[in-house]
């Protein structure tokens, strides 16, 4: 979400508070530590891959991206990058929706690869759409069909 509202990086709070305060909390050998320095291992990882599409130009203006409940609200952010065109989306409050998208400057039928989910939508005339769980954040990107 951060990337989306135009961060150009992210520091992480690794302390623990909680049963005890514990500076390097998240590098704590604990199981629950861990898990959730694995989780923070693979968002770096998924950074670093993605970095020459984040680097590239924000393309404003380059979709418009609509949720069906006003109380979920989906934020976009749009790239394009070695061919391809990158749509970076999140819902931005507690909730499920589905987002209605349409991209700018796409072939008649494309198709949309949902990274690091193993799925892809068909976009038709620039237009797809997708489901959202609570806080879902989905990295499209979108290639001409065939």
């Amino acid at each position: 979400m951060a990337l989306i509202r135009g961060s150009r990086g992210i520091v992480y709070i690794v302390h623990q508070f909680t049963p005890k305060f514990v500076e390097a909390g998240l590098f704590n050998p604990s199981a629950e530590d861990r898990e959730m320095l694995g989780v923070v291992t693979a968002l770096n990882r998924q950074i670093h891959e993605l970095a020459p599409v984040l680097n590239s130009p924000t393309v404003e203006n380059g979709a418009h991206g609509e949720s069906s409940d006003e109380a979920v609200p989906i934020e976009i952010m749009v790239k394009r990058h070695g061919g391809a065109t990158y749509v970076f989306a999140a819902a931005v409050r507690r909730g499920r929706t589905r987002g209605a998208f349409h991209v700018a400057g796409l072939p008649a039928r494309a198709t949309a690869e949902v990274l690091g989910e193993e799925r892809t939508l068909d976009v038709t005339d620039g237009r797809f759409e997708d489901d959202f769980g609570v806080w879902d954040v989905h990295l499209y990107r979108i290639t001409p069909a065939g």
